[in-house]
């Protein structure tokens, strides 16, 4: 799916360039992005501005690459360090970044490393992301990455990220609870351990709405590791062709992301 760049994005990338940027080193810039025609006239803001609004009115590219590797370069930098002697932390952003960042968020969208920018799963994910730095679990939020990163050009190695999500969070936690690994390390058996061993067993809860939703959620977990199997990049197309969609990759990823966040908030109550 083509997504053109919010305009108050644009106005927020374009004041950054302006600012840090001359006009031949602005030039450079956007060439090496892969931003379309020649340089507009006016001042670096001007230009700025509106060859971004150009991004979005050619076809042949994908707005959100283009604008991912004109600020690439702005938001790898570090931070400055500070002074031990200072009375506040270091930020963890320059007020350039935290500029860009925040127009971004307002589009549910967010710059990945390496000049990515991609979508995100909405206020759901910063729980899951406390979660993941509590279990010190980076493989999960490599695989986000990847998936969201991929949905839309590439819906097949999104799949197959978010099946990698679910079996992520399942080997860890069988690890770390000490439990038998199953012989096959697939998505299926691994997640039999984990929801025996978390008492996911819709016969054991009273609530009949809950007792749905419960056999629901192993129906998903089934139907993403199938997935995976068939029509993901994980691996080779057979006679049967699956005309995947970004909306069926989004449809995954967001499944994986429920799952994984009942897993971790589940383990989390066992813990305390």
């Amino acid at each position: 799916m083509r997504r053109p760049i919010p305009a108050p994005v644009i106005a927020a990338c374009a004041e950054v360039i302006s600012q840090r940027e001359t006009h031949a080193s602005l030039d450079n810039l956007f060439m090496y992005a892969g931003a379309p025609g020649d340089p507009p006239e006016g001042s670096k803001w001007v230009k700025s501005q509106e060859w971004i609004r150009r991004i979005n009115l050619d076809e042949s590219v994908q707005p959100l690459q283009v604008l991912g590797r004109l600020i690439e370069a702005y938001m790898e930098e570090e931070p400055p360090s500070g002074s031990p002697f200072d009375d506040f932390p270091p930020a963890k952003e320059t007020p350039e970044q935290q500029k860009i960042l925040k127009a971004l968020a307002r589009y549910d969208l967010q710059y990945v490393r390496g000049g990515l920018i991609t979508g995100t799963l909405g206020t759901p994910t910063r729980a899951l992301e406390d979660f993941i730095k509590e279990r010190d679990i980076p493989a999960l939020d490599q695989e986000f990455t990847r998936a969201l990163a991929n949905v839309d050009q590439n819906p097949r190695e999104a799949v197959s990220a978010a099946s990698n999500i679910l079996e992520s969070v399942c080997k860890v936690y069988i690890a770390e609870r000490g439990l038998e690994m199953p012989a096959k390390l697939d998505l299926k058996p691994i997640w039999t351990v984990v929801r025996k061993d978390l008492g996911f067993d819709p016969g054991a809860v009273e609530d009949q709405d809950l007792q749905v939703i419960l056999t629901g959620l192993f129906a998903v977990v089934d139907g993403i590791g199938a997935l995976r199997t068939h029509a993901s990049s994980a691996h080779g197309a057979g006679k049967k062709q699956y005309k995947l969609e970004p909306r069926h990759a989004r449809l995954a990823i967001h499944s994986a992301h429920t799952v994984t966040l009942f897993i971790l908030e589940s383990w989390a109550r066992r813990s305390r």
